[in-house]
């Protein structure tokens, strides 16, 4: 049976000597093993292969021999093998290639849950900067220096690949001018933005009911002949305007994780935005003081 086990270790020579001494006396093989490096101590990852009878306290007892604590171990599949460079890598592609998930495939990286869920255990938190989009991802086991590093790094290529594509005219660009030869003008009421070309209406932002205190629902849609063009950034930029005229504090906006465009939306608009992705429910909240800085 496998297991994955995640302890402290002393960083001095002949730590990992000695517990590869406790396995091989109790008939334990080591599989694979990642190593995190900290200052006086060490944080190590292990996948062992147990006993079929073994149990959490079991595993403890084998590598706390050795000198182990903060130790935390969960039965796991052979995926656990796999090797970790190639699974950065996979990770990095399918971000790239559905910006929006990135919520999903971090948190599934670095075996943890897009949502906090509700446990009588602590959970430690990580939270990653994608633009002015803030990430978190959460589970039970601390995340080291290291990997605090790799999902920096993680969202940190993903901005510049939508920074790129921004440049480049791929994603919204606000100021530019449509087909028609005619900008969009944007009709603001207390609780709609419409945007319209000769009176033609191709995007709307509506400003729904209040999901808790001072946080409000909004809907947004683009015609799909007029997306990529800055429109849905600036309908979430007008519409924010609005609400906080209401007096709300934040607006949350509900869409699909295969939802291409909602990273660069907001990217585009200038705001910044929490982004949590729940079962197959992307959400992004959008705190509404951070109007004056947008620069808009």
């Amino acid at each position: 049976m496998l297991w994955r086990v995640r302890m402290t270790m002393p960083d001095r020579p002949g730590a990992l000597a000695t517990l590869a001494q406790e396995c091989g006396a109790a008939g334990v093989n080591i599989l694979a093993m990642q190593v995190f490096p900290g200052v006086g101590s060490v944080t190590d990852d292990f996948v062992l292969e147990v006993p079929p009878e073994w149990d959490t306290d079991a595993v403890a007892a084998l590598v706390e021999r050795a000198g182990a604590r903060a130790v935390v171990s969960h039965p796991c599949g052979e995926q656990a093998l796999g090797d970790q460079p190639t699974r950065y890598v996979e990770a990095a592609r399918a971000i790239l290639a559905r910006p929006a998930r990135f919520p999903e495939i971090v948190a599934a990286l670095f075996d943890a849950d897009a949502e906090q869920a509700d446990r009588p255990s602590p959970t430690d938190s990580m939270e990653m900067t994608v633009g002015d989009v803030s990430v978190q991802i959460h589970r039970a086991v601390p995340f080291t220096a290291t990997e605090h590093a790799r999902g920096a790094t993680m969202a940190g290529l993903v901005s510049d690949v939508l920074q790129r594509a921004k440049d480049a005219g791929v994603g919204p660009t606000p100021a530019r001018r449509l087909g028609t030869g005619s900008a969009p003008d944007y009709v603001v009421t207390s609780h709609c933005v419409a945007a319209e070309v000769a009176g033609t209406p191709m995007g709307r932002a509506v400003l729904a009911e209040l999901v808790t205190p001072g946080c409000r629902l909004l809907t947004l849609e683009v015609d799909p002949a007029w997306r990529r063009r800055g429109i849905g950034s600036r309908l979430l930029m007008e519409a924010a305007r609005a609400a906080a005229r209401l007096g709300d504090d934040e607006l949350l906006l509900r869409t699909s994780p295969d939802n291409l465009a909602v990273m660069p939306m907001v990217l585009g608009s200038g705001l910044r935005a929490r982004v949590r992705l729940s079962g197959d429910v992307l959400s992004v909240r959008v705190p509404l003081r951070d109007l004056e800085s947008a620069g808009r």
